[in-house]
């Protein structure tokens, strides 16, 4: 059977008796083995070269340095792919196979933005009781809850509840109901970041990146709940839905929000962005349209189709592993250690027992003395006393419960001023063995 070059070479032996009419079948005579030996020569270097094809596998085209993109019936995307120096015969500079579907070609590297994403950190304690209407209400470290329900309250807690693969969650449990929502009803769960932490963004320029926010919830309450992104720099928002389609079991959600190409995030240690999961809201944020495109804020637009978890003191809704990431698609959780994590959560707040001993005269003040941070706190923190230590001398005057403190920050630590409540004779002494206290430099 004739053939035009060595690629429609066929499995059965006799067909392979002619390539351009020079004889090549098995025992050709003497006279035609010089001809068909330069034949096949000149189509191998014709392959070498790239001038001749290969038909299978099937490449639109073979140059000295890539391969381009082919995809064939039963084969696999190439995107890009570029060879290392002298492997076709041509210097080559080597660079990464295009990953556009792996976040902009970041495969290594620290990738989660939000800090204690699987709740394991809770340096003030597992659970928050009885809480009311206020906001800025802290358990797991770095999850704050915003709260100005009506009539509506709930227990905030760490629960040992998760998914496979994490060993903690935030729990929110409903205690008092609130089944018809005030108009200005709102609870939400919130990660508030700094503006220098996001700047990978390119927030307010043309080559704003989209970022993919992912998580597991699980809640007693099916239906649909909103995740806002607010930037608190410029007033802007965008909100998305996710719908809870089975009660009582943990489901993986994933949702890109689209780069904003206005308004840019200030470079400092302030408040600029808002992550915040909302679980009821009356009709001042939910009777207009939801913002789904990048806006100025709107009130009416926040939360609109978000279901009521306030509805029944039997309903409690939970999550972890929450990751923010740059790109379109979301990657396996981010694990960081314990120890790492609470590092990071320690910039924020400080909780543990300090020890310190003191005296002073008459009515006058404890000398000065410092504590070292085992990190650089965001800013100053503010001194809560929360239990434990006695005044040396037992006199109720100098009991610590009853300290006041002021404080200026720097870069090594703090310096405390703690001050007496009462008035006393001279070289009376404080110790504080074991007291706990809290600084609080949260956003």
């Amino acid at each position: 059977m004739a053939k035009t070059n060595i690629t429609q070479y066929d499995s059965t032996p006799s067909n392979n008796a002619d390539i351009n009419s020079i004889n090549i079948a098995e025992n050709c005579p003497a006279s035609n083995i010089n001809n068909a030996i330069r034949e096949l020569m000149a189509h191998l270097k014709n392959m070498d070269t790239g001038s001749q094809a290969l038909t299978s596998p099937s490449f639109t085209a073979m140059s000295t340095d890539t391969i381009n993109e082919k995809t064939s019936t039963n084969g696999v995307a190439i995107d890009s792919v570029t060879l290392k120096d002298g492997e076709l015969g041509t210097t080559a500079s080597p660079v990464p196979i295009n990953s556009s579907s792996l976040n902009g070609g970041q495969f290594g590297g620290r990738r989660n933005i939000i800090i204690n994403g699987s709740a394991i950190v809770a340096q003030r304690g597992t659970s928050s009781t009885g809480l009311g209407g206020s906001a800025g209400v802290f358990v797991c470290d770095r999850w704050r809850g915003g709260f100005t329900m009506n009539t509506g309250r709930y227990t905030m807690s760490q629960d040992s509840n998760a998914p496979t693969g994490f060993a903690k969650s935030v729990k929110i449990d409903v205690t008092t109901a609130e089944s018809s929502l005030n108009v200005a009803s709102t609870m939400c769960l919130g990660h508030i970041i700094e503006g220098q932490d996001l700047q990978q963004l390119k927030k307010g320029t043309s080559s704003a990146e989209s970022v993919t926010v992912s998580f597991y919830v699980k809640s007693t309450t099916t239906g649909t709940y909103i995740l806002e992104m607010f930037d608190f720099d410029n007033s802007r928002i965008l909100n998305k839905s996710y719908t809870i389609n089975s009660a009582d079991t943990w489901e993986f959600k994933s949702i890109t929000f689209e780069g904003d190409t206005s308004g840019t995030l200030d470079n400092d240690n302030s408040a600029s962005m808002l992550l915040n999961f909302c679980l009821a809201s009356g009709t001042n944020r939910t009777s207009g349209t939801l913002g789904t495109t990048w806006a100025s804020s709107v009130d009416a637009n926040r939360f609109v189709g978000q279901t009521n978890l306030f509805a029944s003191t039997s309903n409690d809704w939970a999550i972890t592993g929450l990751q923010m990431e740059v790109g379109s698609v979301a990657t396996p959780f981010e694990h960081r250690s314990f120890g790492e994590e609470l590092l990071l959560c320690r910039r924020y707040t400080i909780q543990d027992a300090f020890y310190y001993s003191g005296c002073f005269g008459g009515s006058g003040t404890i000398p000065i003395t410092s504590t070292t941070f085992p990190v650089k706190m965001r800013g100053a923190p503010t001194i809560t006393y929360i239990s434990g230590g006695t005044a040396s001398d037992g006199i109720a005057d100098y009991n610590v419960t009853g300290l006041n403190s002021s404080q200026s920050i720097t870069d090594s630590g703090a310096r405390i001023l703690f001050t007496q409540t009462g008035t006393g004779a001279g070289g009376r002494g404080l110790d504080l063995k074991g007291a706990t206290l809290r600084y609080d430099a949260e956003l």
